[in-house]
């Protein structure tokens, strides 16, 4: 049976936002697919430190201790939100800004959810490659059904 929350909706769409051309085309769906089965949104989006970049560790010193990573990743989680949504729709999207491995998150925050929505392919990876590698560890790991939308640009 489907609980029912307080604003009379019913189940609970988790969607990954990472700024990326293929999130934004994810979250526009997750919001579509809310407004027609009733559920809730809720967008999540993942910072992780330290990132190795051509056998460095990125941020470089100095600017891990001034820079605000997860202000920054709320920054472009509220930005994506405001792109697919606007304001005053009709569809309630909650932010959710977590640390940690992106993959690990979404499956964590899927957790009892009806649905995960994730981009095919995110900033990171190659191009070339059909299916990036968090959308790919959701669709093997989820407890939930799985849907990866692709960007409207990618070839396909």
């Amino acid at each position: 049976m489907t609980q029912v929350d307080s604003n009379g909706r019913s189940g609970r769409i988790v969607v990954g936002v990472d700024g990326s051309a293929s999130a934004g085309e994810a979250l526009r769906w997750a919001v579509r697919q809310a407004e027609l089965t009733g559920a809730t949104v809720e967008a999540v989006i993942a910072w992780h430190l330290p990132l190795m970049v051509g056998g460095y560790a990125w941020p470089p010193v100095g600017v891990l201790e001034t820079t605000d990573f997860g202000k920054l990743a709320g920054r472009v989680l509220t930005d994506s939100i405001a792109a697919a949504v606007g304001s005053g729709g009709p569809v309630s999207v909650i932010p959710v800004v977590t640390e940690g491995n992106p993959a690990q998150v979404l499956l964590g925050a899927a957790a009892g959810a009806d649905l995960l929505v994730v981009g095919s392919r995110g900033h990171g990876g190659f191009a070339e490659a059909l299916l990036g590698s968090v959308s790919q560890h959701c669709v093997h790991h989820a407890s939930c059904p799985v849907v990866v939308i692709r960007d409207a640009g990618e070839p396909g």
